[in-house]
């Protein structure tokens, strides 16, 4: 999981260097007065939090699908083609392992509630909050928005007062305002430091809600999570990335923004997912060619490409070629503005949304829509045509629905066909169900079932009965034992809820 910490962005700028994720040098270019911080240090950092995650990792040893290629003939064929195998072998039997990671965060309820990036947190197994004072705590993991890199913890305080900080309104900092950041770099535990705002609205392609904070107070690796305060304690952001050359800091850090992410946090808790607004249309954006076309007096605003039929925006009148220049008595100057100003309006909500139609400017109402709801919608629309559009299953076949397979005993026609040795006993798999539990595991047709849960599987009826078994014991995963080109391995795959 270490790995999945530090990931690379793209910065928009002109040096090339690579954009960290701050889970885990020390150079501050703007300095306070001295003793300036001290009294806000000493009130904030038990607010502050260091997270300990723990993830099992499964040992996939190395797949025949990367050895390179050669020419027929080739004397390297069969050497690389030895290594890879023995790879195989090697790493086939290898018991999992598990591996650790740790990330800040910070308290914004007394009751027990934690915010942190969601990719400190991402695929963990155990979660572990430890208090300023070193006292460690088991944390639940209450919902996680990946869009914006958020997630929200909660621990039991039991005897323990906790100290909560409160937001801040990210809108009114200005650049050259001061800032403190306080985290747990390189897994030293509370770390403060401090710099100033050095710009906002920063697109980092992150997501289509990037609208960072610029900071230039040391965070490093181990930092994300952890909070960004102004000079008078409240929250204005969440260190989330930094621009490195070397995976230290230069200076150049990245916040997620209060006012982005207190709506983000408040959902969390209340629903434990997020409910972001819903126009219902594709936008692009506006170029210096379109200008004179579209009546315009400048490259601004969000150009409407396409309308989802039924949604928000065809109830409001709104059609491709309008190009929204207000949103909700926002000025709308991307398409990235349109995108966050939607998101952070409340579902339901009537909005005024001014357009421009072939140069004339007017005013419709819109009433928002669920994001989510909308996404969710569309998603099962979209697999009950890919299922209607599936074959039907053989006469010989049976449908796993929970993992997300076909199966099929093993006949001579299925063996020769997947060119399966004939002392290997288990079932085929014949179909993998697309975006299925099975195929993310990369689950393929030809892979032959030997075992589930550790129990042999010599035929259809054994795999449905283990199934059922699983689910009757409320188990989350199935661990399956498969067969590829003669090479055994398992493969754990969550059940379908």
């Amino acid at each position: 999981m270490q790995e999945r910490l530090v990931r690379s962005v793209t910065a928009r700028v002109a040096v090339a260097a690579t954009v960290l994720v701050l889970t885990f040098g020390t150079l501050a270019h703007a300095r306070a007065p001295e003793g300036d911080f001290a009294d806000l240090a000493e009130r904030l950092l038990p607010a502050v939090v260091n997270i300990s995650t723990t993830q099992t990792v499964q040992n996939r040893g190395i797949t025949p699908e990367g050895m390179p290629q050669f020419p027929p003939g080739s004397p390297f064929e069969d050497f690389f083609k030895e290594f890879f195998e023995r790879q195989q072998r090697g790493e086939g039997n290898r018991p999992p392992r598990q591996v650790s990671s740790l990330g800040s965060g910070f308290i914004v309820d007394a009751r027990g509630y934690v915010v942190t990036n969601n990719h400190v947190i991402a695929d963990a197994d155990q979660v572990r909050v430890i208090l300023h004072d070193n006292t460690e705590l088991e944390a639940k993991i209450i919902g996680r928005d990946p869009e914006v890199d958020l997630a929200v913890l909660k621990v039991e305080p039991k005897e323990h007062k906790l100290t909560a900080v409160n937001w801040g309104d990210s809108e009114k900092i200005r650049v050259g305002n001061w800032t403190l950041a306080i985290g747990n770099p390189f897994g030293l535990g509370g770390t403060v430091t401090a710099g100033i705002i050095s710009a906002r609205g920063r697109d980092i392609n992150a997501g289509r809600y990037d609208d960072f904070i610029q900071t230039d107070a040391s965070i490093n690796k181990g930092n994300s999570g952890g909070p960004l305060f102004d000079k008078d304690g409240n929250v204005i952001g969440i260190n989330t990335a930094i621009f490195s050359q070397s995976g230290g800091s230069i200076g150049i850090g990245f916040a997620v923004p209060a006012n982005l992410a207190r709506p983000v946090v408040q959902q969390l808790i209340e629903f434990g997912r997020t409910k972001r607004g819903w126009l219902g249309v594709q936008i692009q954006s506006v170029t210096d060619e379109m200008v004179e076309a579209l009546g315009l007096k400048q490259a601004r605003g969000a150009l409407v490409a396409k309308v989802v039929p039924g949604g928000p925006a065809h109830k409001a009148g709104i059609d491709s070629g309008d190009v929204v220049v207000s949103f909700d008595g926002k000025t709308i100057a991307s398409t990235n503005a349109l995108t966050r100003s939607v998101a952070e309006t409340p579902v339901g909500k009537t909005v005024n949304v001014d357009i421009v139609r072939k140069g004339k400017k007017q005013t419709v109402k819109a009433t928002l829509g669920e994001l989510e709801a909308a996404m969710a919608s569309a998603k099962q629309e979209n697999s009950q045509k890919a299922d209607a559009s599936r074959p039907k299953p053989g006469r010989n076949e049976t449908e796993l629905a929970d993992l997300g397979v076909r199966i099929a005993p093993l006949t001579k026609e299925l063996r020769q066909k997947h060119d399966i040795k004939d002392d290997v006993k288990g079932v085929v798999v014949t179909d993998v169900e697309n975006d299925g539990p099975a195929a993310k595991r990369d689950v393929r047709v030809g892979d032959v079932i030997i075992e589930m849960a550790q129990s042999e599987i010599r035929s259809t009826d054994d795999a449905i009965e283990m199934l059922k078994a699983l689910k009757d014991a409320k188990r989350k995963v199935a661990l399956l034992q498969i067969q590829r080109a003669g090479e055994p391995r398992f493969v754990p795959i969550p059940l379908k809820s």
